[in-house]
Parts: C-alpha cells; structure tokens; sequence
C-alpha cells in the first residue's frame, strides 16, 4: 500500500475514511485530530499548566506525548500527576514506565495515593464491602476524580486533562444508560467552560485503536497489563460489543459519538444545578454530600 498523504510505504489503513497512511502522516494525523478537539472546545488557554493524569497505560502516555509535543508550539505548561490506588502488584511497574518517560520529556512528575487522601487503598476498600457491591470500577472512579481534584489544586493547575478516548466515551455512555443514571450523561458534554477546574479529554474523538498504533509507531513505552478489576464491571461486554459493530460497519463509532454528544449537551441544560460546598469535607460538589464522602460512609459502616 502507498501512503494516500506522500506517496511512501503506507503502515496504516483507516477504514472509516478509507485513507491509507504511512507513519508519519498517521502520527500526525493523531496530532491533528487532538489539536482540533482542543481548539473546538478552547480546553487550553495561553499560559495555563495543564495537569495531565498519566497511568501509565497507552492512552494516558499517549496523551502525554501528543500534549508535549504540541506545548512546543504554543504557549502552555505540563505538569505529569499519577494516583496510586494502591493495587498490589499492578501499579508498581506502571509508575516506573511514568517516571522514566516524565524524565525522557523533561516534564514535573508527582504521584497522589488513595491511602495518603482517603486513608484507604482500593484494596482495602473492597475488602470492607459485603455484597459485592459498589462494583471497584464504581469506588475507584469516585476516588480517582477526587484525587486528581486535590493533584491539580496541589500545583496550581488551571485544567486536568485525560487520556480517556472515543472508545471509552461510547462505553461510559452505554453504562450510564443502562444503569439507568441520565444524569451523568449530562457531564459528559466536552464543553467545559463554565467549571472552575476545568476537565478535558482531548483524545476523546479518536479511536482507541488508533491510539494503541499511535504508541507502537512512536515506540512509546506503556504498561500492557490490564487491572486485576477490570472486568468486574459490564464495560469489557460492551467494548466487544462495540468493536464488533464497528466491524462490520466501518464509522459507526463516529457516527454514534455524534450522537451522543447531542444527548449530553441536551441533558446538561435540562439538569443543569448550580455547585454547592460538600457539608462533611467542604469540596464542590451538586448536592448537600460530595460522592467521595458518601462512598467511604458507605464502605465504613457496613
């Protein structure tokens, strides 16, 4: 195959748009792709220090390198966070890979951990359950938002970015849909404007297959062992379920996301609530209880 952009060996075959890519053209497609998610929803500003979430996995690092490589053009400052769950076995080897690519880039490096924020791991925290229920995607995510709030606030950041993709926004959607809880579709809206701390996913209209050849083509080093948790949860189900509607109808995804961001935006207006100050620990939140201190009363007192 030749490259549809330089007429070079081409490495890449897009079959939603039917372009055929070499490397390069494809890298910097993904540059392309993410820089105009930013510029749509203006997610960074002049001068701002973006925090970004780094894992240690594809999309996160990915994340970070497209983020670095285009903060050499434009005038913004990164600032690399990791949030250690405290999952034995599994994150150890994750924030080697973080701290070795945060010195490779020459960018700040910090690690936050649930223990130190919340006086418990997520280890420990699923041990106090007794029906098996939150699920650990439910209790983790609570801790993570939170954590990453507290990361941001710690060195002055004005926007945390995630690594989260178009993948993860269909799946996120679907749950949300079939657990019966509309309102977290509304948060969903990328349009974030309106928030003190703003939170973006730049990566959020690009496949995660494309982000998983974005890392290999680009040699990135990420953790390739999935959480021991993961498929408590229905999320794994429905990304198969998704990949193979995309197979048999290449774009259905885009398609799908366009979809839902209409539903999003849509039910962001209709459920709209001005913030409020937690009554227990003081953080923003659209209740009288943020759902960090709901969920360790809940773990605490079963």
């Amino acid at each position: 195959m030749i490259c549809d952009k330089c007429q070079r060996q081409a490495t890449y075959s897009r079959k939603y748009s039917g372009e055929t890519l070499c490397s390069e053209c494809f890298s910097n497609s993904i540059l392309h792709k993410a820089a105009k998610t930013i510029s749509k929803y203006k997610m960074i500003k002049n001068d701002e220090v973006v925090c970004v979430a780094v894992s240690g996995g594809k999309d996160s690092l990915v994340l970070l390198d497209v983020l670095n490589k285009m903060s050499k053009t434009h005038n913004f400052t990164l600032f690399a966070v990791t949030i250690d769950e405290g999952i034995p076995g599994y994150r150890d080897e994750a924030l080697k890979i973080v701290e070795s690519f945060c010195a490779q880039l020459k960018i700040q490096h910090k690690v936050f951990s649930y223990k130190k924020l919340f006086d418990l791991t997520l280890e420990e925290s699923l041990q106090l359950r007794n029906d098996q229920k939150p699920s650990s995607c439910s209790i983790c995510g609570t801790f993570r938002r939170r954590a990453l709030d507290h990361a941001a606030k710690s060195i002055n950041a004005d926007v945390i970015a995630t690594g989260h993709n178009l993948d993860d926004f269909l799946q996120t959607f679907l749950i949300n849909t079939l657990s019966g809880d509309t309102t977290k579709i509304g948060w969903m809206d990328p349009d974030t404007s309106s928030n003190k701390l703003r939170k973006i996913k730049p990566l959020s209209e690009i496949y995660e297959s494309e982000i998983v050849f974005y890392a290999f083509t680009n040699n990135l080093p990420f953790q390739t062992e999935p959480c021991p948790h993961m498929d408590e949860g229905i999320r794994t189900e429905i990304r198969e379920f998704l990949n193979l509607l995309e197979s048999n109808h290449n774009g259905i995804k885009n398609n799908m996301y366009g979809s839902v961001l209409k539903i999003s935006q849509f039910i962001k207006k209709a459920n709209h609530k001005e913030k409020r100050n937690c009554s227990v620990c003081g953080n923003e939140c659209s209740g009288n209880v943020c759902s960090v201190c709901k969920m360790i009363t809940r773990l605490t007192s079963e």
